[in-house]
This record gives structure tokens, C-alpha cells and sequence, in this order.
């Protein structure tokens, strides 16, 4: 019978993956075999003390399915010391001095029981418990019997809570997606609005760089839209399809900055009671946002650098090397070269990142976009707020809102026209209607602008044609790009290839390599090209 018994109890747990059912099937055909009035398994994790019951099954007794308690330091050595044993026979639970102490936690009073601890090699992870009303009502040859069943229950335990574990990972990436792709779709609707004005020159760019693999790095101030773009180029590209991860450099706390970006492992420190994916990890095959580049700290700076060389990252608390395949889009809305002057920021890392830089000008050097800018927002806020229409504006109200100086940029727009819906109940705005920061309301083109570099192009364009936008860059073509950046590296070691703070270095290429590219794209040889 013995054979037999076990080839049944296999074929039973061997049909699903989901532990409950695995249970209730294994609870009727067990009933031939032994008293039993109840029948469960429950989980042990002595890093968090606590005991989780997955699956159960009875008739009349109440079923207490995932039922997770916590036992005291105390009870919880006396459980790993019991289950690390073999089958517990309790002949009555109230004359045993372990189950009496288990009885508030676990309410076995008055009951026979056979606790069978559950294990995969030397790794006792749960117990399977047959339980009988009546005192006595277990023999030894009962014990023996279940224990012979303990390797096809501990298998078929382990492998549904790992399907379990991946069915969860994978409906959580896929609830990550789409709330992302939501909220890009209220973020930007089904246009950019400044693609023929304003932002022309930037989506052009954006276009230019969306279908390689070059880190970009985006330049602009608060409030300008910088997200947008990041997402933009993500979904022009070939890893359209793939996760859009967003990372906040300057919201996460230092202390947990590792794990965020890198994940960690089970017992990594204090409060990590399971495996943890970090942001590099989940944005495997697609990008990775790294929002607020300028807020990390140095040493974090450090650690993003060797990740981003070898695309290869360890979780907190591992030893195994696992590689990610991202594509990085940094951002940010400080002075990066001034900090790397000020040892502020790694120069190393500055040059990774300022593979292909794309500038988004603010609001107030795109002025043409406001009248856009502000029909967009009242149509969408009108939706949001439950008016039946958008209300029409006054004559006047845009042209007060084209000669404000916008410090907040497109997030103070957007705000502004929030409140003023509010407040104006659906009525006609006017312009008295937009409250306006207390700030002098003047044009001005180059005050408080974060990159000089686009303030003088922007005074020099718009003073020989007042009418007419920016012009475009001289060049967007990648050979011309990569040139500029090399003699921009030599320039700054002086000329200076080969060893350590030399321009190969700087660009984390190979000496030989950067002189063939030089080579190739004509750039002149020998410090002295390159003297101060």
C-alpha cells in the first residue's frame, strides 16, 4: 500500500499549481487513510518571525486561508528548533508544552496533530499539518505515513509559490506599464503642443537620436517638459514596446539609494524580507529615465558610472553579476560642467552622459506656443473638473499671459489655468481671472537662465528677426556631433590622449580606438592644437 500511497499523493500535487486546490485534493484521498478534520500548510520566515498559512482544508472547522501572525522571539527559536527536526506527533495538544505556547497564535486547543516540516535539500521553509479532534487519535504508523509523502508535498509547495511569486512580478510590470502609459497619454495627449513652434528644433533632435542606443542628456529648467521628451524619444524608438522606469534622483533617500536603483536580496539589511528588483532591472529592454541627474551624490555617482560602462549590476546583498540591457536618458535642470568644476559632479560621469545633449528652451523663449499651451490646458482641465464646455477667453487674456515672465514654466501654465477654471466656475476667462505670480510680469529673455549658451542664441536670433524663431543647430549629424565632443576633450587635457586624466579616459574608450575616430573625423593631432 505504501508504493501506492505515495504515487497518488505525487499525481494529486503534481496536477496544479496552485497549492490550495493541490489541499482540498489531497484532503479527501488522505481521509482513507488517516483521522483528519482539518489539513494545512503554512509558511515560515524567520527573518520577519512570521507564520503565513497558503493553504487549507476541512469540512466543518473554519478556514483560516492566508492567515499571516507573528510569534515572539521566544516561540520563535522553540519553531525553528521544532521543525528543523523530523514529523512531530502531538497526541494532545493541550498536555504538549510547545503547542500549549502555539495555541494564541495558531488556535490548535483540544486537537491531535501531525506537524510535518517542510524542506528542499537543507532549507526548511514551512510545515504540513494533519489535525484530528479528538485526543489520541494519531498512532505512529500515521507519522510515518505522512513523512514518507514529505518530498513530493515540499517540492510541489516550492515550485506554486514560485509560480506564484513570477505571476505576481509579471502582473506588477504590467500594472507598472500601464500606468506609465497612461500617464504619458494624459501628459501629452495625442500631440506635443509646440512641435511646429517652439519645440521644433528640440523633437527634430529627439527624431535624430530616437532610433540609436546613445545616452541623451536633456538641459533645461524646471517646469519645461522635460519627461515629455524623455518619453518621446522612448516611444519613437525600437524599444518602444519595452518599460519606460522613471527614477527621481533627488526623491530618493541616500540610505536607500542603492537598493532603488540596483535591488537587493532577501536579508539584505533590515525590512528586506523578499528580493527586490531595483529601477536598472526593471527597465531591462527598454529606458531608463534618470530624472534630477544633479541631486546624486557623489559617491552614488560613483557606482552609476561602473553600471553604466558595463551595463552589468549587483542587487544590495548579492554576489551574483546580472546584466541589463537600457538604454539612458538623463536629465537635469543645473549647471553640470560648473559642478564638475566645483567637484560637484564627476567629470568622468558628465562625459558619459553628454553623449548627445538636446537643450529645451523655456516658456519664455517660447512664447509663440502660449495661445496652444492655454487652449490645451482649459480643454483638458474642463474635462478633468466635469464642465459641460470649456469656457471661451476674453480678448486680451492671451496676450497678458504671452508678456509674463513664467519662472514655473509649463507647470506654472498649467496651474494657473487650473485655478483659474476654479475659481471662474466655467464662465468666460478674463484676464484679471489668471492670478499671476507676485514677481515683476515683464519680458525677459536671459535673466535667471540656467544655459547661457541657448539665452545668447535666442537674444541673437530673435534681434535680426523678431518674428521668427531660432535657427536650427549647424549640424545634427552624428560624425559632427562625435567631433565636437572629442576636441572638446582635448581641449580640456590639453591635447592630452593616452594615460591617466588624458581624453581617452575621459570618454571610457580604448587610446588606439579614440586616435583611429580622430583620424577618421579629421581632428588634428598634438597638445599644441589644443594650449590654452
Amino acid at each position: 500500500m505504501s508504493s501506492e500511497f505515495f504515487r497518488q499523493i505525487t499525481l494529486l500535487v503534481c496536477r496544479s499549481l496552485d497549492i490550495k486546490e493541490v489541499a482540498n485534493d489531497c484532503f479527501e484521498y488522505l481521509q482513507d487513510f488517516l483521522p483528519l478534520d482539518a489539513f494545512f500548510i503554512s509558511l515560515f520566515d524567520p527573518d520577519s518571525g512570521t507564520l503565513s498559512r497558503i493553504a487549507y482544508a476541512s469540512y466543518d472547522i473554519e478556514n483560516k486561508v492566508d492567515e499571516i501572525v507573528y510569534l515572539p522571539q521566544d516561540l520563535l527559536v522553540l519553531y525553528s528548533e521544532m521543525i528543523d527536526g523530523e514529523a512531530k506527533l502531538v497526541a494532545d495538544t493541550q498536555l504538549d508544552s510547545f503547542c500549549r505556547l502555539m495555541e494564541p497564535y495558531v488556535h490548535n486547543k483540544g486537537y491531535s496533530e501531525i506537524i510535518l516540516p517542510l524542506r528542499i535539500a537543507d532549507h526548511v521553509f514551512g510545515t504540513l499539518v494533519a489535525r484530528a479532534r479528538k485526543p489520541n487519535s494519531y498512532s505512529e504508523e500515521h507519522r510515518q505515513l505522512l513523512t514518507s509523502v514529505r518530498e513530493p508535498f515540499s517540492i510541489a509547495t516550492s515550485n506554486a509559490l514560485r509560480h506564484q511569486e513570477l505571476f505576481r512580478l509579471k502582473e506588477k510590470l504590467n500594472r507598472d506599464n500601464q500606468l506609465l502609459r497612461n500617464e504619458l497619454q494624459i501628459k501629452t495627449g495625442t500631440k506635443i503642443i509646440g512641435a511646429q513652434g517652439g519645440l521644433s528644433h528640440v523633437l527634430a533632435m529627439a527624431k535624430q537620436v530616437a532610433p540609436l542606443n546613445s545616452t541623451v542628456l536633456l538641459l533645461g529648467e524646471t517646469g519645461v517638459g522635460k519627461e515629455v521628451i524623455a518619453s518621446t524619444i522612448h516611444y519613437a524608438s525600437a524599444r518602444k514596446n519595452g518599460p519606460f522606469i522613471k527614477v527621481n534622483c533627488g526623491a530618493i533617500p541616500e540610505t536607500l539609494l542603492d537598493s532603488e536603483l540596483f535591488g537587493h536580496e532577501k536579508g539584505a539589511f533590515s525590512g528586506a524580507v523578499s528580493m527586490k528588483r531595483g529601477r536598472f532591472e526593471r527597465a531591462d529592454g527598454g529606458t531608463l529615465f534618470l530624472d534630477e541627474i544633479g541631486e546624486l551624490p557623489l559617491e552614488a555617482q560613483t557606482r552609476l558610472l561602473r553600471v553604466l560602462q558595463s551595463k552589468e549590476i549587483e542587487r544590495v546583498g548579492g554576489s551574483d553579476v546580472v546584466s541589463v540591457d537600457i538604454r539612458v536618458i538623463a536629465a537635469t535642470n543645473r549647471d553640470l560642467e560648473k559642478m564638475v568644476k566645483n567637484n560637484q559632479f564627476r567629470q568622468d560621469l558628465w562625459f558619459r552622459l553628454n553623449t548627445y545633449p538636446i537643450v529645451i528652451p523655456s516658456l519664455k523663449q517660447r512664447r509663440e506656443d502660449i495661445p496652444d499651451l492655454v487652449e490645451y490646458f482649459i480643454n483638458r482641465k474642463s474635462k478633468e473638473l466635469g464642465f459641460r464646455e470649456p469656457p471661451p477667453i476674453a480678448s486680451g487674456a492671451i496676450d497678458f499671459l504671452m508678456q509674463h515672465h513664467w519662472p514655473g514654466n509649463i507647470r506654472e501654465l498649467e496651474n494657473v489655468v487650473e485655478r483659474a477654471l476654479i475659481q471662474n466656475k466655467g464662465r468666460t476667462l478674463s484676464q484679471n481671472h489668471f492670478s499671476l505670480s507676485n514677481q515683476s510680469n515683464h519680458v525677459d529673455n536671459t535673466s535667471s537662465c540656467l544655459f547661457p549658451c541657448l539665452a545668447k542664441q535666442y537674444l541673437q536670433t530673435t534681434a535680426a528677426h523678431p518674428q521668427k524663431e531660432p535657427e536650427a543647430p549647424p549640424s545634427f549629424k552624428l560624425d559632427d556631433m562625435t567631433r565636437q565632443h572629442i576636441i572638446r576633450c582635448l581641449e580640456m587635457t590639453g591635447g592630452k590622449i593616452h594615460g591617466n586624466d588624458g581624453a581617452a579616459e575621459l570618454l571610457g574608450i580604448n587610446a588606439n580606438t579614440l586616435r583611429s575616430r580622430m583620424k577618421k573625423l579629421d581632428i588634428p593631432f598634438g597638445k599644441k592644437s589644443y594650449s590654452f
